[in-house]
C-alpha cells in the first residue's frame, strides 16, 4: 500500500499484537517517496511513533476501521458523528489549520498551565516498548512536547509502572504539557471509587514537573475518539480545556506529468 499510487490513506482494521514483528520490514524509502496517512491507534501508535522518528510522517493516532468506525462511531449520537466527520475529512483533506478541537464534558483539567509543542504519544504502553529499540523516538524530539496517551486493559498498576518509565527515560523532564485519554477496562481503574485515580497517579508520578494536564480526553479506545495527528504543533490550556491543531497534517499531492 505504501508503493501503491493509488492508495492514498491506510486505515487500520484493528490494532493487535504484531507491528513490532515487522518493524524491519517497513519500506521507509518507499514512505519517504509518497508519504500518505496511516491511521489507527493501540498496537498502530508503533508505527505513528517509528515512522514520525525515521521519516517525519505525521500519523494518525485515530479511530481504526471495524471496532472505531463500524462499533463506536455507530453507537454515537447523530450530532457527534456529524462533528467527527468534519474532523476527520478536514484533517485529510485540507491545507488550514482546524483550530480548537470540540470539547465534551468529560475533559477534565488535572493541572493548570498553557503549553504549545509537537504532539507526541499514543498507548502508553507502546510508547515505553518503542522507546526499548533501535527504532526509538530520540530524546530530543520530547523537548518542548505535549505528550498524549492511552491504555486499555492490564491494571493500574502496569500504568503506574509506564509513567515511571517515562519518567526515569527522562521524557518526563522534557515535555511541556500532557493530555491523558479516558482509561478502558483497566483493573482497579474501572469504578467510580477508585483509589488511586488515574489522575492522582499520574500526579504522583510528575512530581513537582509544573506542566498542564488535561485529563478525560477521547482518544483511543474509549471511542469514538477525536484524531491526534502525531508531529503537528498544538496548543493546551488545561484551565480552559482546549486542545488546538496550530497546523495543517497533510500536503495537498503533487501531481507530476510525464516530463517531471
Amino acid at each position: 500500500m505504501s508503493r501503491d499510487p493509488e492508495v492514498r490513506a491506510i486505515i487500520a482494521h484493528d490494532g493487535g499484537q504484531t507491528v513490532l514483528g515487522y518493524l524491519d520490514l517497513i519500506d521507509v524509502e518507499a514512505v519517504t517517496a509518497d508519504p500518505k496517512p496511516i491511521l489507527g491507534y493501540s498496537d498502530i501508535s508503533l508505527l505513528h511513533l517509528v515512522l514520525y522518528a525515521r521519516t517525519g510522517l505525521v500519523g494518525f493516532h485515530a479511530d481504526v476501521a471495524t471496532p472505531g468506525l463500524g462499533g463506536h462511531w455507530q453507537a454515537a449520537p447523530a450530532a457527534r458523528q456529524a462533528v467527527l466527520e468534519k474532523i476527520y475529512s478536514t484533517l485529510l483533506t485540507g491545507t488550514e489549520a482546524i483550530g480548537a478541537l470540540p470539547a465534551t464534558p468529560s475533559w477534565e483539567c488535572w493541572r493548570a498551565g498553557r503549553a504549545e509543542g509537537r504532539l507526541i504519544g499514543g498507548l502508553i504502553n507502546r510508547i515505553v516498548l518503542a522507546q526499548a529499540t533501535p527504532y526509538a523516538l530520540p530524546l530530543e524530539r520530547f523537548d518542548g512536547a505535549v505528550l498524549f496517551w492511552e491504555e486499555a486493559g492490564g491494571h493500574a498498576s502496569h500504568v503506574w509502572s509506564y509513567l515511571q518509565v517515562l519518567r526515569h527515560a527522562g521524557i518526563l523532564d522534557r515535555i511541556a504539557g500532557m493530555v491523558v485519554g479516558i482509561p478502558t477496562a483497566i483493573d482497579g481503574l474501572d469504578s467510580p471509587d477508585a483509589s488511586p485515580t488515574l489522575q492522582e497517579m499520574v500526579l504522583d508520578v510528575l512530581g513537582d514537573r509544573d506542566i498542564p494536564v488535561l485529563g478525560n480526553v477521547e482518544v483511543g479506545h474509549a471511542g469514538p475518539n477525536l484524531p491526534m495527528p502525531v508531529g503537528i504543533r498544538v496548543a493546551l490550556d488545561a484551565q480552559q480545556r482546549t486542545l488546538s491543531l496550530l497546523e495543517p497534517a497533510v500536503r495537498p499531492l503533487t501531481v507530476t506529468g510525464p516530463g517531471g
